[in-house]
Order: C-alpha cells, then structure tokens, then sequence
C-alpha cells in the first residue's frame, strides 16, 4: 500500500485529530510533516510552536515515527517529498487565513487533480461557509450569528488518539525543532514566557481538566484581571493542542455539573467569539489590513513613534495600561479585559493605527491568532463588524478601579507604584508629594506622568471620528 503525508498545520495533537485519525484508519503507511514558513507567526508565537513542535515529535517518536520537519514553500516541499515517497494522499487541516488558501490552491496545482488531498475542517466549531442569512450573506454582528450557528447543532464528540499508527520506512532528511531557530538568543527575553506556560499537548490537557475550577466562576471572574478566572486556553487552541470540540464539550459538562450554567455558558459563547473571528477571516480576507467599514480608511492617524514606543513599554503613566503591556511582555498574554482598555488607549487617546496595536500584538501574544487579533483590533477601534462606537472611549482610570478595585493587578506588574494605597493606585499622579515619597515614587521621575490630557485626547479622538463622512451611520 502506498504511503499517504500527514502534513501538521495548526493541528499539533493526537487526540481529536481529524486528519491524524482517518490516516490511520485507512491504513496507509505515514509521513508525518511540519513545514515551516512565514506563516509560523511573531516572536512569542515562535517560542511556543517551539515547545509544541518538540512535543508532537516526542509523541509520534513514542508511537514508533517521527516528524519530517522542514522549511520553505509548501507546495514545493509536499510535492518533492510525494515524488520521492510515491505517496499519493494528502491529509491536513484546513486553515482560513488568506496566505494560508493561497498555499492551499498552489498544493493542489502542484499535485495535479490526480493526487488525493483530504483537508479536514476541525478548527473551528462550524465551518465559515455554513452559517449564512437567509439571503445567503455573511453575518456582520456577532449575536445572529451567534443563534445561527447554535442552531446547527452541537460539535461532534472528540476522539481519542489512534492506538497505533503505521509509519512509513523512509530516508526523507529532515531539520530538528533546534534547526528552525524559533528560540530568543540574545537577550533572551522568554524568562517569563517559560515560567508561565506550557507548550504542546499535555499543557493543553492541563488546562482542559483546569476548566472544572474556572468555567463555574467564568462569567464574574473574567473581568477581573487581578484574579485568576480564565481558561488560558487561547494559545492552546490557537496551536491545535488541543481542539475546539475537546473544549467545547468540556464547559459543555460544566454546564451539566453547575448549579448555575452561567459561568460556563459565557465561556461557550467566548468559544463561538473565536469562530466569529474566523468566520470574518474568511469572508472579508482584508480583515488584517483594511477597515471593514470603508470611511475609516480616510481616519486622520497621527505617527508618533514616541507615544508607541511608550505604549509598547508599559510607560504611559496610566497605572492599568502598563500593568497590561508589562504582563504581555513578560508572559506573552494579557487579560482579555485589559486588551481592550489598552487597545482603545492607543487609537483614541494617541490616535495611532490600530494596525499599528494588532502588529505588536502579532509579535508578543503567544497567542496571535491573526483572525481573532485583527478583528478584536477592528472592533475597539470601531473600523470592524458589529463594532463598539469609535466614541466610546474608555477611561483607563475607571476601568482600573472597577476592574481592579483594590490594584493588585497593577501592583504585580508596576511594582514603583506597589506602596501606593488604593485611593491613589490607579491615578499617582493625584496623591500629594508627601504620599509619594512615603512610597518611593515620585511621578515623573520613579513612574512616568500621563503621556496625554485625556481631557484634550478625548475632544481630539470625538473630533477626528466626525470628520468622517458618513461616521453617525
């Protein structure tokens, strides 16, 4: 029997793998092949495909294969590693990012119509293409499509791994996960990364059996970044660790378990978020680039290289800003919450790009998912589907004190302004120079003062959205 390639996308698993699965079950010898490319993401996102490579291969080392990694063009490699082999399938999953369909049609000309090519679509809960109007449109606001695809039906039940996979016997070379170089050398900025998460399958797992403690409490915990009440699930799923159908199903026992479905329940719909961003990825492929609503595309921006450079830093003045792009530098996370107060921060207080946000973002999120971050980006900036208003602009200053009450969160990653009580935490620059230097802060010279005048960037933000033509609409 003819050998068939396995080729490992965002699908770095063993349990629940469609493609893993029916290679398996038809019988055919294995090639099991990571590509390395430009689509493997920023420099967080490259530490952890680091750790989930190193994994997957142990795993498939422990099933008696191995995992033929290489880089460069994918059609060009699967089509050489097929004409050496003499495999004559192809089994993947599907991926909806433009490049990533790109690459998809090239294989196919590459292979010809003879080759058979099975791409299976387990990344998301539906598929973008089956949940339509009546008209046969996409949905452009979230809660519709949120009840359209609910009444599809719940996901399939997960699979567990095959219990043996068949190998093929082969002299393909092959990199090492080393080889790619998707490690920080110097300086090494992945301390924090390493002390916080765990890449590949069996941290996915982890945090799977983890939801039982934080799906309960979800809905009045996930607005608070100074506790610990979300999944962390995102890079997990974001690598194919662990699937959505695994996820789902279990918030779904949750659900079933819980006194009050509540919690649980608004992590299912965090789920259908996810696929919603998906879903507008793959209809509106411009997502990463491009205003959805046309008139943004005149938006008066300012460059100013210097108020970024500070924003990047957590170095605004803005206690709950900087405690989040801290966090993010440390951990290659940051709490949901807080993503969007420092997001609508940068393109309404600064009025820098949001593309400008989304790119730092696709660089230091472990997580960086380009459908989720470019439509998250488009939705604070107000540019996107079903977007907050561009005029609602949040007031960092209260949303820190009634997302982190008494500045715990801030105290972990602003540690200047530790000492401070919890009437001033969230605005030093209020507390009188006695209280400062009791402290050992001093605003302006041990933590910054406030980049901007809100008072003035607010008037600045409202008059630069009005200048749009057709903005009220």
């Amino acid at each position: 029997m003819t050998p068939a390639i396995l080729w490992f996308r965002r699908n770095l698993r063993l349990v629940d793998n469609d493609a893993l699965i029916a290679i398996a079950d038809s019988g055919r010898p294995i090639i099991a092949v990571y590509i390395s490319d430009e689509l493997d993401g920023g420099g967080a996102s490259r530490w952890w495909l680091h750790g989930s490579l190193s994994e997957l291969d142990a795993s498939l080392e422990r099933k008696g294969g191995s995992l033929i990694i290489r880089r460069g063009d994918p059609d060009e490699i699967i089509a050489e590693i097929a004409s050496l082999t003499g495999a004559t399938e192809l089994y993947c999953t599907a991926r909806y990012e433009a490049e990533a369909r790109r690459q998809q049609n090239a294989i196919r000309r590459a292979l010809g119509e003879d080759f058979e090519i099975q791409a299976f679509h387990d990344g998301l809960i539906h598929h973008p293409s089956t949940v339509l109007t009546k008209t046969g449109s996409p949905y452009k606001v979230f809660t519709p499509f949120w009840r359209a695809a609910s009444a599809l039906g719940d996901p399939a039940l997960p699979r567990p791994a095959p219990d043996t996979l068949r190998f093929a016997e082969h002299d393909l070379e092959s990199l090492t996960v080393d080889d790619l170089n998707l490690l920080p050398t110097t300086p090494d900025w992945a301390s924090g990364l390493r002390t916080t998460w765990t890449p590949g399958e069996t941290g996915a797992l982890a945090r799977l059996e983890a939801l039982s403690e934080t799906a309960p409490h979800y809905d009045k915990r996930r607005d608070r970044p100074d506790m610990d009440g979300t999944s962390r699930l995102s890079p997990h799923l974001h690598f194919g660790e662990v699937s959505v159908r695994q996820a789902w199903h279990a918030v779904s026992d949750v659900v079933r378990g819980s006194a009050s479905g509540a919690g649980p329940s608004a992590l299912l719909r965090q789920l259908f978020w996810r696929d919603f961003s998906a879903y507008l990825l793959y209809h509106f492929p411009d997502l990463p680039h491009k205003p959805l609503r046309p008139e943004f595309a005149d938006f008066p921006w300012q460059d100013n290289p210097d108020m970024l450079r500070a924003w990047q830093r957590g170095e605004t003045g803005f206690p709950i800003i900087d405690a989040g792009m801290r966090q993010l530098w440390h951990t290659g996370w940051m709490h949901n919450r807080v993503r969007m107060i420092v997001a609508s921060f940068l393109v309404k207080e600064l009025l820098i790009p949001w593309q400008s946000g989304a790119a730092w973002f696709a660089d230091t999120l472990v997580d960086a998912d380009v459908a989720s971050n470019s439509a998250s980006w488009q939705w604070v900036a107000g540019c996107g589907t079903d977007s907050a208003p561009y005029f609602r602009i949040f007031n960092p200053t209260l949303q820190g004190q009634k997302f982190d009450p008494n500045g715990d969160y801030v105290r972990r990653w602003v540690p200047e302004l530790s000492k401070l009580d919890k009437p001033v935490i969230h605005e030093p620059w209020q507390a009188s120079y006695g209280v400062q230097k009791a402290a050992g802060v001093v605003i302006g010279k041990d933590y910054p003062s406030p980049i901007v005048d809100r008072s003035v960037a607010r008037e600045r933000a409202l008059e630069a959205y009005h200048s749009l033509r057709g903005a009220a609409a």
